[in-house]
């Protein structure tokens, strides 16, 4: 009995050993949120393999768009949008003969014109992703290794006429890995046709604009982005950084979301759920390596320090000069698409944006970023928008009714 309980005490002394040493492990910096503002949203989704960000940030963007109106929830089918969208962007490159890009990425526009000019189907009127090939979820490589060649090859085509079949052909490789966009289907046992079903959903499917801010257009016009992925050259609204931060803000505690686009190549953004704007100088510093040592670290062995630093990692304070600057050299790029939804601060105080990924559910928060403000204006792309978010008088200096 003794010897069992000698047994049963150094078990325990064991576990308590253990208990100790991963609490000294575990990361006091670690930022611990308190939420100033969080909106609905709908379910976290999982692109895959696949560059279609811009098509599940936008449809989760107006997922909640709906929910908001309506109070319903939906879950519309971003493979009725590819589907659509890649006809529509090989037909352009062939009309180009071949001088602009094919590929999977997108912008927040692509969905919003497909529903306005093909509609919307919920995702379960079409094959569940990746089923029609054996995958349980989209895995886009075989099928894109097929879809650039076939586009190349009619684009650059030495045809003096092109005959109408290619389109033929191509509607078929899309119908075999997405499945076909059904003419008609029923849900919740009402008959709808894609047009009327995005009839139904009880949005205004006018009242959308995008956002900017660069300087080398003039502010408080419109222009396309140029970005390659940008490819139906859809206008945005060119304002001040310090406007385009307000925009967020008062959409956000409007009771708001926003589709963001933007850059995620960026060294604080990690995969466990954070983005920082790092400050690369006063962090090197701080990580005990001097610049040139930082520079040389591998990607990961630069996020494992920003890290163990967390929330006192310093930051970058964005400026509108810097924002044009690393866009015109080609450091502030269109990577990814994400939908934000809500403010938080850590224990420093410090504002984050509250953000909907779509890699399922993973990192610290389960498929959720934490984003700082600073690292989302630093760098936005632009951003999509219901106009009625946007303050009464910079909607009037956009021109917009």
């Amino acid at each position: 009995m003794k010897h069992l309980f000698l047994v049963s005490c150094l078990a325990l002394f064991a576990v308590s050993g253990n208990a100790a040493t991963k609490a000294k492990k575990s990361n006091s910096n670690k930022p611990v949120f308190t939420v100033v503002k969080e909106n609905k949203i709908t379910s976290i989704k999982d692109q895959n393999r696949s560059g279609t960000c811009w098509d599940y940030s936008t449809l989760s963007f107006f997922e909640a768009e709906i929910l908001k109106k309506t109070g319903k929830t939906y879950d519309l089918c971003e493979a009725f949008v590819c589907n659509k969208t890649y006809m529509d962007r090989a037909v352009q490159v062939v009309r180009f003969h071949g001088d602009c890009q094919f590929a999977q990425g997108g912008s927040a526009y692509d969905p919003l014109y497909c529903i306005q000019n093909y509609g919307i189907c919920p995702e379960d009127a079409m094959p569940a992703a990746g089923s029609l090939y054996g995958d349980s979820l989209n895995n886009f490589n075989e099928f894109f290794s097929v879809l650039s060649p076939y586009v190349n090859a009619v684009s650059k085509s030495d045809s003096k006429k092109l005959s109408t079949q290619w389109r033929v052909g191509f509607q078929g490789i899309l119908d075999a890995y997405l499945g076909k966009c059904p003419e008609e289907f029923t849900y919740e046992g009402k008959k709808y046709t894609p047009k009327s079903f995005a009839a139904s959903l009880g949005l205004n499917w006018d009242d959308y604009v995008s956002v900017t801010s660069y300087t080398h257009h003039p502010f408080w016009t419109q222009f396309a982005v140029e970005v390659q992925d940008n490819w139906r050259f859809p206008l945005s609204y060119n304002v001040p950084m310090a406007d385009m931060q307000r925009i967020i803000d008062n959409a956000v505690n409007e009771g708001y979301t926003i589709a963001w686009g933007g850059d995620v190549s960026e060294d604080g953004f990690t995969r466990k759920g954070l983005a920082y704007y790092v400050d690369s100088k006063q962090t090197s510093s701080l990580a005990g390596s001097d610049m040139a040592k930082w520079l040389k670290l591998a990607k990961t062995a630069k996020t494992d320090k920003i890290d163990s630093l967390g929330c006192l990692v310093p930051e970058v304070t964005p400026t509108q000069e810097l924002r044009q600057e690393r866009f015109d050299n080609w450091e502030l790029t269109d990577d990814h698409g994400m939908l934000i939804y809500g403010i938080a601060k850590d224990q420093n105080g410090k504002e984050y944006y509250m953000v909907k990924n779509s890699w399922g559910e993973t990192g610290d928060y389960k498929g959720i970023w934490y984003m700082t403000k600073n690292f989302i204006i630093g760098n936005t792309m632009d951003f999509m928008v219901n106009k009625n978010a946007i303050p009464a008088d910079l909607r009037q200096k956009m021109g917009i009714k």
